[in-house]
């Protein structure tokens, strides 16, 4: 959790997309769970609402669903960022239908049309979660996947009360909270299916760029090199443009303490947390 991205987020898109390790880490980290999903649901179209989070470039997690030939949908309430969130796509050479919708308690489809949506650190920007779940749940078929910041986390709590800019001010907490929410979905017969920690890497979830925290402590070699010469430049976009085919294998050498940290550890250590939702009735364990 980045909380200055408020008020900064334009600069990835118009002066710097070095998005940094920890957001291209959690960017590949995130795809494998995609996978999972569109394997075990057979999804065919999907649809990321709403795109902004707490991470770089907005509205391009989707683009690995994009990479698998789903008809993919993203939606932003804010009109400069869906401009901008069309020229990176079509950068990219990929395709997705980018739409404004200034109230997303309003979403243009029609009932089941869309087998799965899911959003990233985004809940607590909505202006209010129960009408949105209630229009969520009626255009979606298949499965729903929320994932919010870890608030048992170490780096989260750090942030939440070391930071300058408070919380409470520019966010509305209370929708991550997983009681809350789940409860919600439960009023709209959906019940959660699956949940769990991810995006655990071997650095904390700090507001710094993990390149200086590594430089701190020595480990500057930790630091995946680039095309760019005397530069740490990490994209997910050198991915998707095939610039760097093995921008993944790079990313998830740092997934060791992911794979081996029992979930009591990745309590406090983990990023984020996933929650999967599908309809009452449906897909039993």
């Amino acid at each position: 959790m980045a909380i200055p991205i408020i008020e900064t987020w334009k600069r990835y898109f118009m002066e710097d997309r070095n998005e940094g390790l920890g957001s291209s880490y959690e960017r590949i980290v995130i795809n494998l769970k995609l996978a999972e999903l569109v394997k075990d649901f057979s999804i065919q179209n999907c649809v990321e609402v709403p795109s902004f989070g707490f991470t770089g470039i907005s509205g391009i997690n989707s683009m690995w669903l994009a990479k698998q030939n789903l008809d993919v949908h993203v939606i932003d309430n804010h009109r400069i960022r869906v401009n901008l969130i069309k020229s990176v796509w079509k950068e990219m050479n990929l395709k997705a239908n980018i739409i404004y919708q200034e109230k997303l308690e309003h979403l243009p489809f029609s009932d089941k049309e869309i087998d799965f949506a899911w959003n990233y650190s985004s809940l607590w920007f909505l202006e209010d979660l129960d009408l949105f779940l209630k229009e969520l749940t009626r255009v979606i078929r298949k499965v729903i996947m929320f994932c919010v910041p870890n608030r048992s986390g170490l780096g989260y709590l750090s942030q939440k009360y070391l930071s300058k800019l408070k919380l409470k001010d520019l966010l509305r907490e209370n929708f991550i909270i997983p009681k809350y929410f789940i409860g919600k979905m439960g009023e709209n017969s959906w019940r959660l299916l699956d949940k769990g920690f991810f995006d655990c890497p071997p650095w904390p979830d700090i507001g710094m760029s993990k390149e200086e925290f590594f430089k701190m402590f020595g480990l500057k070699f930790l630091i995946p090199g680039s095309s760019r010469q005397n530069t740490h430049f990490i994209s997910v976009l050198d991915y998707y443009s095939e610039r760097d085919i093995h921008f993944d294998e790079k990313m998830l050498k740092y997934m060791w303490l992911e794979k081996i940290l029992p979930s009591y550890m990745k309590y406090f250590w983990a990023h984020h947390k996933f929650f999967i939702f599908v309809p009452e009735g449906k897909y039993e364990k």
